[in-house]
């Protein structure tokens, strides 16, 4: 994504042609302001006073469907949400938990009519992945006090943009009988709670930056905080929701836990991504450490022991990156950065199945984790050009060809490309890692 500009990148890797498709708005582009400021405070020793960024869409995050489609989080209006969404609408889930404002909505792109589709949601929208379910159910991040979700299937049948979304405030069973029910506990604007009625359910401003669905359970979604010290979140839609939305959230193991041993702590939960099995991991880009998250060693998930996040330590596991440690820190904060993760659950890279790997963004490298044995394997890409990674996904061309067939991809994710070597003109990469068997493996 040119997330500066509004446009779908697309490489063809056979030719190795690189096109750039300009992303629509339903309305005027000049009306909708963009993530960007249209001002320059001081003029830019490349670009002077010309304004070189323009994303009134702001286009964030891509995933393909099993159509070939790629949807993506684009903003298509105004900030302001129609009527439909808000409170005394005839819409469940607007009745339920009513939404004012949303930032971002859902576009998809069809390669076959080569049109651009918007569809418009009542929730914010930024990370977006797949659940694997029957009705190819499309789970967003961004929602901020909610998780939201587009019933992909039922809007390929209708094209009814309102009767195929859905979206859940994150609620925890802190009463502890199992359903969420109304009223609850409210944070109040700090995101605490003054008084906290245990006899209620509470309601959690998690913050959702990363989301992935649980392939163990295709009713449950995972999203990340990048709140100090970093949480996750486990909604479980249930089979009527919104009534049947119940949260888990766990709290990374942190200096603020004072049962926590200060080696065993880390920070900065960002990216998110989950195994075959439902181990949960997010590289936690401010200590610098790669955590997994087991729930099956939760023996608590609800109950009043849970609004503080603080309930499952022995869930976590954190394993330190390689590379320097930031002088004078205790305990020891490493001084790479962790933009984003992702699993490799389908030995796309040849390092294994369900090996996962971080960004290294401080590093110009890939990280990956046997979390069998704890052992690194580092893919550096090697200067002149410095790489500064923010995601990465898999490809498998041919499941037949071998390591031939199959590869890890990853962007130069710097909108600021310029100040890679060679300035201004310099355009973004994109890097394919593929790791041989043996060294004479052809």
């Amino acid at each position: 994504m040119n997330i500066s500009n509004d446009e779908l990148a697309i490489l063809d890797p056979v030719t190795h042609l690189a096109t750039n498709l300009k992303i629509p708005l339903r309305v005027d582009p000049a009306t909708v302001p963009g993530m960007i400021a249209r001002s320059m405070p001081e003029p830019s020793r490349f670009w002077g006073e010309d304004l070189v960024w323009n994303d009134p869409a702001n286009p964030h995050n891509p995933m393909m469907d099993a159509k070939g489609r790629v949807w993506m989080t684009s903003a298509i209006r105004n900030r302001a949400n129609p009527d439909w969404c808000k409170d005394g609408s005839d819409n469940p889930y607007a009745q339920y938990f009513p939404l004012e404002n949303g930032f971002r909505s859902a576009v998809f792109y069809e390669p076959e009519t080569q049109k651009f589709v918007m569809v418009d949601t009542c929730y914010g929208t930024h990370h977006l992945q797949f659940a694997e379910d029957a009705n190819d159910t499309l789970y967003f991040s961004g929602g901020g006090q909610v998780i939201g979700w587009i019933d992909t299937k039922l809007y390929d049948e209708t094209g009814d943009e309102q009767r195929s979304q859905g979206w859940c405030p994150t609620v925890l069973d802190t009463s502890g009988d199992g359903t969420i029910s109304a009223p609850w506990n409210e944070p109040d604007r700090g995101g605490g709670y003054e008084n906290l009625d245990t006899n209620l359910d509470t309601r959690v401003v998690v913050g959702s930056y990363g989301i992935i669905g649980d392939p163990t359970d295709d009713k449950a979604v995972w999203i990340s905080s990048t709140r100090f010290p970093g949480r996750l979140a486990r909604l479980h839609i249930g089979d009527n929701p919104p009534e049947t939305c119940v949260t888990e959230m766990y709290e990374v193991p942190s200096v603020l836990d004072p049962n926590v041993p200060r080696e065993q702590t880390g920070f900065g939960s960002r990216g998110i991504d989950i195994d075959r099995n439902g181990v949960v991991w997010t590289a936690l880009s401010g200590s610098s450490h790669f955590a997994s998250f087991d729930r099956t060693k939760c023996a608590v998930t609800n109950g009043p022991t849970v609004a503080d996040g603080r309930h499952c330590v022995d869930g976590w596991t954190l394993y330190p990156t390689p590379g320097p440690v930031v002088q004078g820190t205790d305990p020891p904060v490493r001084a790479d950065y962790h933009y984003y993760n992702w699993v490799d659950q389908w030995n796309t890279l040849g390092l294994g199945a369900n090996v996962p790997i971080a960004n290294g963004s401080n590093s110009d490298s890939l990280l990956a984790l046997n979390p069998d044995t704890g052992e690194w394997t580092v893919l550096r890409v090697p200067y002149p050009q410095g790489f500064f990674a923010r995601g990465l996904d898999g490809r498998i061309d041919d499941p037949n060809a071998g390591w031939k067939g199959r590869g890890v991809w990853a962007t130069y994710g710097e909108a600021a490309t310029w100040h890679i070597e060679g300035g201004k003109g310099v355009r973004p990469g994109i890097v394919k890692f593929q790791v041989r068997p043996h060294p004479l493996a052809n």
